[in-house]
């Protein structure tokens, strides 16, 4: 999911976007790199607190008590508290006192490059996906991780094994530098697909669709017995399906458009909102519309019933038997029908997303989130035992399974397989575990909590605490779909930045608005070269040629 600068945004609900990401890895950097005023930073004369034989897979734990800033993106129903069991863990084990800074959910990434801007941010920026630290790079404001990666050994570890080594291009600014460390997950499979009622896809339909001309086949027959059904739904204002689907066109869309560019298939790129593929991409979901077979409500409203019912509510009243979602969003669809079908009457299942003319293709292998830290920090005499700490919160194992079930032995127990019990006293209403005990170990206790939980993940942890459902969505992906290729990194720098912001925004904005009225019928297809002549006059060929012009400098500078 990108904005039009290829940004991440943060996830529309807490429960609905279960995170599986992908990250990048690094290079080896020089140990002493340069600071602001153009000397050098000796990690080592800046070691107050670090251990000396800090090594990956090994307990942090600071030589003397440290105190770290910390920005908190606190979700409305996840209110934050300096007692959850969270702070206090982490303290014990490490030394690190979190001292944190909080905004609300509802405009945290406003206030968060508010404080950036002001040079008022705390020392660690959690929840940061790939691009967001694009407009902070020119001002300094965050430091280049790329020069002291070297130093966090579990992140070098792990991006080795999991073989994560090729997408750091990726990550790298115009300067060849990056900004951002992303969490680092063993398995990539797309966080939304389609979420199904398997039951009736198999009795109606004949069996679960493996592209999207076998889904309007089945929804067709769904249709037909189920009359007042709209068989398929969105619920994020088009944005996740058109994400997920795009794919099987070779175009980009929804949430995943980025910066609207797509290789042309000769090096070059070509922005995507004008190619055969997007446009038959439409021309497919404008014929499901106009056949009755999509919830229109639910490309236009978001899932909180604002459009006349949520489709978990129409999911359950058989109305809708196919919706976007995650493994959350199934958890609650699977709870509403229980309410009104009874259970072991249903069974709703996420599915690889469909193929298409592409081919059985999904999303290119992709990040999750990961942090910046504040340029202030190279004037830390705690920069070093910094680096060290946040490495092993982000990327060892042992702290990952901690920060998702709690404490070994007290929350949760773990067999000689690995197998992972969460105590009977315990639940995790979020995944529905344990649902009814007296204490929930994310309200109450701060584990599995947005900020940090969802970064980076072994596939082990990440079965741990997922449904076999999903177990089992993850190992239908990784046989029967192929990531595709990721766009060819065309890093701008901070003059093309501005020019982009200028040029991207209304052309997304259009391309928007009139995909969303070629599907509905608002628009007639009839009018697609009038369409594109508007974009042309928006500057497109400007911005096309701007994006080429530092994806050949990039080319260039790193060959």
């Amino acid at each position: 999911m990108s904005d039009v600068f290829g940004r991440t945004p943060f996830r529309p609900t807490r429960r609905g976007l279960i995170g599986i990401s992908i990250a990048a890895s690094s290079a080896l950097a020089l140990a002493a790199c340069s600071d602001d005023d153009g000397g050098e930073v000796d990690l080592d004369a800046q070691n107050k607190g670090a251990m000396d034989d800090f090594a990956a897979d090994m307990q942090f734990k600071a030589t003397e008590p440290i105190t770290l800033s910390v920005l908190w993106t606190e979700w409305p129903d996840l209110p934050i508290t300096d007692t959850w069991q969270f702070f206090t863990e982490i303290e014990k084990r490490t030394n690190v006192k979190m001292e944190v800074t909080t905004i609300p959910f509802s405009d945290a990434t406003d206030k968060r490059n508010l404080l950036l801007s002001a040079g008022d941010a705390p020392t660690v920026i959690p929840l940061v996906y790939t691009g967001e630290e694009s407009s902070f790079v020119s001002s300094g404001a965050v430091l280049p991780m790329s020069d002291y990666v070297d130093r966090m050994p579990n992140f070098q570890k792990y991006v080795e094994e999991w073989d994560l080594g090729g997408m750091i291009d990726n990550l790298k600014q115009a300067d060849g530098k990056y900004y951002m460390v992303p969490g680092l997950q063993e398995v990539s499979v797309p966080v939304f697909t389609l979420v199904v009622r398997k039951d009736v896809f198999e009795t109606v339909a004949g069996g679960l669709p493996e592209t999207w001309d076998e889904m309007r086949e089945a929804l067709v027959k769904i249709k037909a017995e189920y009359p007042d059904s709209k068989p398929l739904a969105d619920g994020f204002e088009a944005q996740s399906m058109l994400n997920f689907a795009s794919h099987a066109w070779g175009a980009r869309a929804g949430w995943g458009f980025g910066n609207g560019m797509v290789d042309d298939g000769s090096g070059k790129l070509e922005y995507t909102a004008v190619t055969e593929g997007y446009k038959q991409m439409v021309e497919f979901f404008r014929g499901l519309v106009a056949d009755g077979l999509v919830d229109t409500d639910s490309l236009t409203a978001s899932n909180d019933g604002s459009g006349g019912g949520s489709v978990a509510e129409k999911f359950a009243n058989d109305l809708v038997f196919a919706a976007s979602g995650s493994a959350g969003t199934a958890i609650e669809f699977a709870q509403a029908l229980s309410a009104t079908a009874g259970e072991g009457n249903f069974e709703v299942l996420q599915i690889a997303p469909p193929g298409g003319p592409f081919g059985q293709v999904v999303e290119p292998r992709n990040f999750w989130n990961g942090f910046m830290l504040n340029s202030e920090i190279q004037d830390s005499e705690n920069f070093l035992a910094i680096l060290q700490f946040l490495d092993w919160l982000y990327y060892n194992p042992e702290a990952r399974e901690l920060i998702r079930w709690g404490v070994l032995d007290e929350t949760y127990t773990k067999a000689a397989d690995g197998t992972i019990t969460l105590n009977p006293e315990y639940s995790l209403d979020a995944y529905n575990i344990n649902p009814g005990a007296p204490t929930d170990i994310q309200a109450d206790l701060g584990w599995s909590n947005s900020v940090f939980a969802d970064s980076s993940e072994s596939r082990a942890l990440k079965e741990s605490y997922n449904a076999a459902a999903f177990v089992g969505y993850i190992d239908s992906v990784l046989s029967t779909r192929t990531p595709r290729e990721p766009s060819p990194p065309a890093p701008l720098d901070e003059m093309e930045l501005e020019q982009s912001s200028l040029l991207a925004t209304p052309l997304k904005d259009t391309v928007d608005t009139n995909t969303l009225k070629f599907i509905m019928g608002e628009r007639d297809i009839a009018e697609w070269d009038d369409y594109v002549a508007e974009l042309e006059a928006q500057g497109l060929q400007q911005y096309v040629d701007l994006i080429n012009g530092a994806r050949e400098r990039f080319e260039e500078e790193n060959s």
